[in-house]
């Protein structure tokens, strides 16, 4: 997506809904995720607590693990390394022998190598969620708007009453997009930290690239 056509959908955007009464953090991502959905319904689904998406921001600049709990939600996030699990063949056999989804067996995996702490980003179906919360993975922070019919808004009131530091929305609607546009809301602010180490790779050098666009090209 060219920075004209972004730039162009933001000023859509805000001629027809006005954020400005919205906390700086709510108020972004919740443009984020208005611009990469294409809908206004988000403005009173999204349940965003100001302070735990800054611990969710905090988080990030000191470095957190990232982790997706399925490819196209990784592969939406461009400007941090991120652990995901789904492909794995180990995650395939684990989720036969344990009698669990691939989604479980994922989210499983992903917390032996990134342990307590990390940031979970789940735009998939309500499974992986549901065993974020069942296996009490000690997150710093959940971006949790996995989508369906069967389960999805269920898990995400789980998540809700929890008292996790997250961003949620009410409905059953959501999705890896959505999931990663408000991931890269949170990202971008973290980048601009003094000191941040967001975005850095194993081998400890800086960021290659901005989180400067959503998942709206999905």
């Amino acid at each position: 997506m060219t920075s004209q056509v972004i730039e162009e959908s933001y000023r859509i955007l805000r001629s027809r809904i006005d954020l400005s009464r919205l906390p700086k953090l709510s108020r972004d991502v919740t443009e984020r995720v208005i611009h990469a959905s294409a809908d206004f319904d988000y403005f009173t689904d999204l349940v965003c607590v100001e302070d735990a998406l800054a611990e969710g921001v905090a988080a990030l600049a000191a470095g957190a693990p990232v982790v997706a709990d399925t490819s196209m939600v990784a592969a939406g996030i461009t400007a941090s390394p991120v652990l995901c699990k789904i492909g794995e063949p180990l995650t395939q056999r684990l989720s036969r022998t344990a009698s669990i989804t691939r989604a479980a067996a994922a989210v499983r995996l992903a917390f032996g190598d990134a342990g307590p702490g990390a940031v979970w980003v789940v735009g998939g179906g309500s499974a992986a969620l549901a065993e974020i919360l069942a296996r009490q993975v000690e997150p710093a922070f959940v971006v949790g708007l996995p989508a369906g019919l069967v389960g999805a808004a269920e898990a995400k009131d789980a998540l809700r009453a929890s008292g996790l530091p997250a961003v949620s929305n009410v409905s059953e609607k959501g999705g890896p997009a959505v999931a990663v546009a408000v991931f890269n809301a949170l990202l971008q602010h973290a980048l601009a930290a003094t000191g941040t180490r967001a975005g850095w790779g194993p081998d400890g050098g800086p960021p290659a690239a901005a989180a400067d666009d959503d998942g709206a090209g999905w």
